[in-house]
C-alpha cells in the first residue's frame, strides 16, 4: 500500500539529485527548507524525530521583541524580532495572537545605571528594572514600530489604578506598564502546517520526518528510521539547521579534518503549566513580565486555559534531551509566589512541564541572560559547501531562514525570485474573523458551537478542508468526555500532517498534554486509531503507548499514576 510517507521516498529513489538539503527539521530549518524551495530550487528536508519536535517544541510560546535585549545594546535584533512579531501577526493570525503584557514595578529609577553598565559592557548582571529605564525601553520599542503599527503603544499605570485591574499582585508594586506582544497557541502545529504549505507550493521539494542523513564519502545516504532502508542522494549545497546538536551532527557530515572548533553553546529553559483558576483569573487576559530575584525575567500567562509559567535559562555541556528538575520546578513556583504573593501555587497544580535547549552563539558571558538570541551562519569549505545556521529564534526564523537562503543562492548563482514577508501560513491565509468561519462550519457540516471552536481554533481556515475529510467517515465522533477531538482528526492528521508516530499526535498535533487533558483511556484510544491507519500490529501498538507514557514520566512530570486518576475522573 503506497502511503504519502512511501510516496515521499519514492520520489528520492526516482530522482535522488537536490539543490540543498537542509539537515534539521526544527523551525530553522522548516523556515529554510520553505524560503528555499519558494526561490524555484529542489530541496530536501532531513529530520531525524518529528518536525519541530526539539527546542522548537520548548518554546516560552511567545512571538515577542526581546525588550530585555536593548539592556545588551542589540538594537538590529529588537529592530528585526519586532518586524518579525508583526509578520507573524499578519501571516499566521489563527495562531500567533496580541498578547497584552504587564509589567509590575517596584521602584524609580533602579537599573537604570546597570542598563548603561550593561550597554556599555562594564556589567553583566542586570539590577530590577525600575520606572525610568523600563519608559525608556518601551518608548524605544514604540518608536521601532511607529511606521507600520500593528499593537497599541505602552502604558503606564500608577498605584490605585494598577491594583485595581491586578489586586494580587505584589504589594511591593508602586507602578504598572502595560504593552503588547504575541504568543503562539500551537507552535509546532504551525512548524507543520510550513512544511505542508511547501510541499504543495513546491512539489518537487521533499521534507521526510524519522529519517538521518549522513556523508558516504562519494556522497550522501538517507535513512528511512521507519524502514531502515538507505537512499543514495546528491547535492550542490547542505544547510545544518541541527541547532543545539549542531557541533554533533557536523562529525556525521563533514570530513574530521575540515571540521570547525565549537559553535553552539546552549542553554537549558524549562516552563511548567498549570491548573491553577485563582492565577488564571489575577492575570486578566495579561502576561506577567517580571524580574525574579536573581535578575533574570519570568513571565506567566493564561495559555489554552491553563497558565504557562517559567523559565529557567542554565549554561549546560552538551546537547541532550532535558527534562525540567526539582530545583528549576521550585524556582518558578517560588516566582510566581513572589509576583503573586497572595495566589497559593503548588506542585499537585503542575499538570505538564517542558524543557529544551537553547542554541545559542558562543559566548563568554557568565550570565546567560547577556547571550545574545542573534543569529549568524558559518560557512564550511568543501566538496559540497555547507552552511551552519548557529543561534535564532522562534520569532526570526523567517528573517534566519533568508539570511540563509541568501548565502545559498550566492553559493549557487542563483537570484532571489520571491519573498516570503507577506506570505501567509497555512489556516492563516484568509483569516480575518473566527467566529465567521465557525458559523459557516456550522451551517455547512452542523457541528457543534464548541466543534466549531476547537476546529476554527487547531486549524484556522483549513478548518473546512479537515471537515471535508471528517465527514466522509464515521468516526467523526469526540475520542473522550470533554474533548472535541475525533477519531477521524486523528487520521486526518496521520494522512496530511506528517504524523508517523503516537508521540506525534498526543505532543504536537494536538493540546490533549500540554493542557493536562490526557490521560490513560486517550492515549489507548488515539493509538488504537493511528495503528488503523499506520498498519501497526498490535505488538507495535503497545510499544508505541510504553514509549510514550515513559516519555511523558521522564520529561514531562505526568506519570502513570496521574494518567490512571484522570481517566478515572474523566468517566465519573
Amino acid at each position: 500500500m503506497t502511503t504519502p510517507r512511501s510516496a515521499r521516498f519514492d520520489q528520492i529513489r526516482a530522482d535522488g539529485s537536490f539543490d540543498a538539503i537542509v539537515v534539521g527539521g526544527g523551525i530553522n530549518g522548516v523556515g529554510v527548507f520553505r524560503e528555499l524551495s519558494l526561490q524555484g530550487l529542489r530541496v530536501l528536508l532531513v529530520e531525524r524525530v518529528d518536525f519541530c519536535s526539539g527546542c522548537s517544541a520548548a518554546p516560552s510560546r511567545m512571538i515577542h521583541g526581546g525588550l530585555r535585549y536593548l539592556e545588551n545594546g542589540e538594537f538590529g535584533l529588537v529592530r528585526e524580532s519586532l518586524r518579525e512579531r508583526d509578520a507573524l501577526l499578519r501571516n499566521a493570525p489563527h495562531m500567533v495572537r496580541p498578547l497584552p503584557t504587564v509589567v509590575p514595578i517596584t521602584s524609580v529609577f533602579s537599573g537604570l545605571f546597570n542598563a548603561a553598565a550593561s550597554f556599555f559592557r562594564l556589567s553583566t548582571r542586570p539590577a530590577r528594572r525600575g520606572a525610568v529605564p523600563l519608559r525608556i525601553g518601551l518608548s524605544i520599542y514604540d518608536w521601532v514600530t511607529r511606521e507600520r503599527r500593528a499593537l497599541p503603544r505602552h502604558r503606564f499605570l500608577g498605584t490605585r489604578a494598577a491594583f485595581q485591574q491586578w489586586p494580587k499582585l505584589t504589594e511591593r508594586m508602586k507602578f504598572a506598564a502595560v504593552f503588547y506582544d504575541a504568543w503562539i497557541s500551537y507552535p509546532e502545529r504551525l512548524g507543520v502546517e510550513l512544511v505542508m504549505d511547501t510541499s504543495e507550493m513546491s512539489p518537487g521539494s521533499i521534507a521526510l520526518n524519522y529519517a538521518e542523513i549522513a556523508s558516504d564519502g562519494s556522497g550522501f545516504v538517507v535513512t528511512d528510521g521507519e524502514t531502515g532502508t538507505r537512499y543514495p542522494v546528491t547535492t550542490k549545497t547542505v544547510v545544518n539547521a541541527t541547532g543545539a546538536w549542531l557541533d554533533e551532527s557536523l562529525a556525521t557530515l563533514v570530513p574530521a579534518g575540515d571540521l570547525p572548533g565549537q559553535l553552539v553553546e546552549g542553554t537549558k529553559g524549562s516552563h511548567l503549566v498549570l491548573d491553577n483558576p485563582e492565577l488564571h483569573d489575577a492575570l486578566d487576559g495579561h502576561m506577567v513580565y517580571f524580574d525574579n530575584s536573581d535578575g533574570r525575567i519570568c513571565i506567566a500567562f493564561g495559555y489554552l486555559g491553563r497558565v504557562l509559567a517559567g523559565s529557567t535559562d542554565i549554561k549546560v555541556e552538551r546537547a541532550e534531551r532535558v527534562r525540567c528538575e526539582d530545583d528549576e520546578r521550585d524556582y518558578i513556583l517560588e516566582s510566581l509566589q513572589a509576583v503573586f504573593p497572595r495566589v497559593p501555587v503548588s506542585t499537585d497544580q503542575i499538570v505538564y512541564s517542558f524543557s529544551g535547549i537553547r542554541p545559542l552563539l558562543k559566548s563568554e558571558h557568565d550570565f546567560t541572560g547577556r547571550i545574545t538570541r542573534g543569529h549568524d551562519v558559518k560557512r564550511i569549505d568543501g566538496d559540497v559547501p555547507q552552511f551552519c545556521m548557529i543561534g535564532g529564534k522562534w520569532t526570526t526564523f523567517r528573517a534566519f531562514a533568508e539570511d540563509m537562503t541568501d548565502e545559498v543562492l550566492a553559493e549557487l548563482g542563483r537570484e532571489r525570485t520571491t519573498s516570503s514577508a507577506e506570505l501567509g501560513i497555512g489556516g492563516g491565509r484568509g483569516f480575518v474573523d473566527a467566529s465567521r468561519i465557525e458559523a459557516a462550519l456550522i451551517a455547512k457540516w452542523g457541528v457543534s458551537d464548541a466543534r466549531a471552536a476547537h476546529l476554527v481554533d487547531a486549524y484556522g481556515t483549513r478548518a473546512s478542508e479537515v471537515m471535508e475529510y471528517c465527514a466522509g467517515r464515521d468516526d467523526d465522533q469526540p475520542i473522550g468526555a470533554g474533548v472535541q477531538l475525533t477519531a477521524a482528526e486523528i487520521a486526518f492528521m496521520v494522512h496530511h500532517e506528517y504524523a508517523t508516530r503516537l508521540g506525534d499526535l498526543i505532543l504536537r498535533r494536538t493540546a490533549v498534554a500540554i493542557t493536562g487533558a490526557v490521560d490513560a483511556g486517550l492515549i489507548e484510544t488515539i493509538a488504537t486509531v493511528a495503528a488503523a491507519e499506520l498498519g501497526w500490529n498490535d505488538e507495535r501498538r503497545l510499544a508505541e503507548i510504553g514509549e510514550l507514557v515513559t516519555d511523558l514520566e521522564r520529561y514531562h512530570r505526568v506519570d502513570r499514576d496521574a494518567l490512571d486518576r484522570r481517566t478515572m475522573e474523566r468517566t465519573v
